[in-house]
């Protein structure tokens, strides 16, 4: 609730402000149950940029040694909500020195006295879930060598946000955040004297959302597998903390997380990292694997879809296609216009890949990369799968079918995938029949765009003319694979001292292109090529067959411990990549 835009917004957020100013008029002693651990995981780099003052927040860098971070949220409200959520905290504290701790310090208690009485921002549910959260979790560090006074001060501020959160949680409608608000919630409650009471209704409510919003086979409407992975990590400290503290546990909970796991596994590529579509990155390092050994469940992903994604391994190659109709509603607010769009990765090393979210890099950077251009799969040229409300918000006229099926053939596996988002304007429906070898050396592709029936041959007639209707088949590469075409064929390279080879039929224009890297925690985008597939589809069937081989002199098994260099810096507008 960054925002608020309509009537009911402006209430809920008035009636925040009033929540707060009457939680911090309260004066509640109270102390810590028993002595936090450290649960959450930071980023030393960014906790040493942190340190120096270098802010970097949602694409944008401010530099001021001298200011507080608090400096920095108010001066950028767009940021203000990433910033009071305190996840800066575990960066600060992985580094762990006194000047991280001296910082940690200075910002906590600055926020105290700028925000502590209930005014300005931060003060939502989901944000204070954060807060509280992080807060909590680093109390210990946070309080060494403070006073009684200030240790007091900083117990107060816990217990007063806490009162908070159990009067407007109820606030946040659905998804994360109301995730965020009542894992914080039972954390708070179970962690602090004289807030037990309010840990079993937030149980009881969390056990509701895990049963209207996780589905029988583990997935989130918003298909974003990053958030998948956060509700994972909450619903973990969820269950600790009510553990711990012998309170009662709803079975709900539990079964959310064995529902999460096998799926999040389905999710992710064989360098340990999630995929990364509809808004979500590929995980903080180090992040899923904490999240799989908190949950300790064991199941594997059957066959199958999994949050409409699906997933061939061969060797040390792992394929994984956006193989449903993307989220609706409000739940597509970070949806992509990703449909069959694939990304493809050998051993620890990237290759294929989508552009990925360009939320944290501003407006126009955010609408471009969730075009269908930004994404590895084809594309008639200006028009995207699924396309945007005018407000820019939500995702609308996206295909009304899209097939997907798995068999195997003479001993082979492959993946056959269909999608009709433009037959509404062209009459045309794509699809897509991948094959990837058991040993992960080759995958072969056929792309197809056909009309179906008599109404789609009059649609395409109109929408054709007389040059046909051009479309792209991109391949957006990982910045540290070296693009080389020489004739119709592209070498791609890896760190690893791989080389793959990029062939195909001959009926597309084969081009390499520029493209960039999306990533979180990078100052701008990372500039990368794409392989381009550019032809015009004159006919009521194109069918253009590819394919990505190991070079035959590429050993089945690499040993790669070499580390991925950080790409430069280069200026990009979103425009170069349309």
């Amino acid at each position: 609730m960054a925002h608020a835009t309509t009537w009911r917004d402006r209430r809920t957020r008035f009636m925040h402000r009033v929540h707060a100013r009457r939680a911090t008029r309260r004066n509640l002693p109270i102390g810590f149950v028993t002595t936090p651990d450290p649960r959450s995981i930071g980023a030393v780099g960014r906790g040493r940029q942190l340190i120096t003052g270098n802010f970097l927040f949602s694409g944008q860098f401010i530099e001021g040694p001298r200011l507080s971070i608090w400096d920095v949220a108010d001066k950028h409200p767009e940021n203000a909500d990433e910033i009071h959520g305190a996840a800066w905290v575990d960066d600060l504290v992985a580094v762990g020195d006194d000047k991280a701790r001296s910082r940690t310090q200075d910002w906590v208690y600055d926020w105290i006295k700028r925000y502590g009485d209930g005014r300005g921002m931060g003060w939502t549910p989901d944000v204070a879930g954060r807060r509280l959260t992080r807060w909590i979790n680093h109390g210990p560090f946070i309080l060494r060598g403070q006073d009684t006074p200030a240790a007091d001060q900083f117990m107060l501020t816990l217990a007063q946000q806490t009162l908070f959160l159990a009067n407007r949680w109820h606030t946040m409608s659905h998804g994360l955040a109301r995730f965020e608000a009542l894992s914080g919630l039972i954390y708070a409650g179970s962690m602090l004297s004289q807030m037990q009471d309010h840990v079993g209704p937030a149980a009881t409510a969390l056990a509701t959302a895990c049963s209207d919003e996780i589905s029988p086979g583990g997935a989130i409407a918003t298909r974003n597998p990053e958030e998948l992975l956060e509700i994972l990590v909450l619903l973990n400290l969820a269950v600790q903390s009510l553990t711990e503290t012998q309170q009662k546990l709803p079975r709900e909970i539990p079964l959310a997380i064995e529902r999460i796991v096998p799926t999040l596994r389905a999710l992710r590529h064989t360098d340990g990292s999630l995929t990364r579509f509809h808004g979500g990155g590929s995980g903080l390092e180090g992040r899923l694997d904490q999240a799989f050994a908190d949950a300790a469940v064991r199941a594997t992903p059957d066959s199958g879809l999994h949050m409409g994604f699906a997933k061939q391994t061969g060797g040390r190659t792992s394929l994984i296609v956006d193989a449903a109709a993307p989220p609706f509603g409000a739940a597509s607010a970070k949806g992509h216009a990703s449909t069959l769009g694939i990304e493809l990765t050998s051993g620890r090393r990237p290759i294929i890949v989508n552009s990925g979210s360009g939320a944290r890099f501003g407006r126009e950077w955010r609408r471009a990369s969730r075009a269908t251009a930004s994404h590895s799969t084809l594309g008639i040229e200006g028009l995207s799968s699924s396309r945007l409300n005018p407000q820019g918000k939500w995702l609308i006229k996206t295909p009304s079918s899209v097939r997907f099926n798995a068999p195997t053939t003479n001993g082979i596996r492959q993946i056959e995938v269909s999608q009709n988002g433009y037959q509404p304007s062209h009459g045309l429906t794509h699809a897509r029949i991948l094959k990837l070898a058991i040993d992960g050396r080759q995958l072969t592709c056929e792309d197809l765009l056909a009309t179906l029936d008599e109404q789609d041959h009059a649609q395409f007639d109109r929408a054709c003319g007389a040059d046909g209707v051009p479309y792209n088949i991109r391949f957006h590469l990982h910045p540290d694979v070296a693009a080389t075409q020489e004739g119709e064929s592209v070498y791609l390279s890896l760190k690893s001292g791989e080389t793959w080879v990029f062939s195909h039929d001959g009926v597309a224009q084969l081009s390499i292109a520029p493209s960039v890297y999306l990533q979180n925690g990078r100052l701008r985008p990372i500039g990368t090529h794409q392989v381009v597939l550019s032809g015009r589809a004159m006919s009521y069937a194109t069918r253009i067959r590819w394919s990505l081989a190991k070079a035959q002199d590429t050993p089945t098994a690499v040993r790669d411990l070499v580390q991925s260099d950080d790409a430069d810096d280069v200026e990009y507008t979103p425009g170069d990549f349309e």
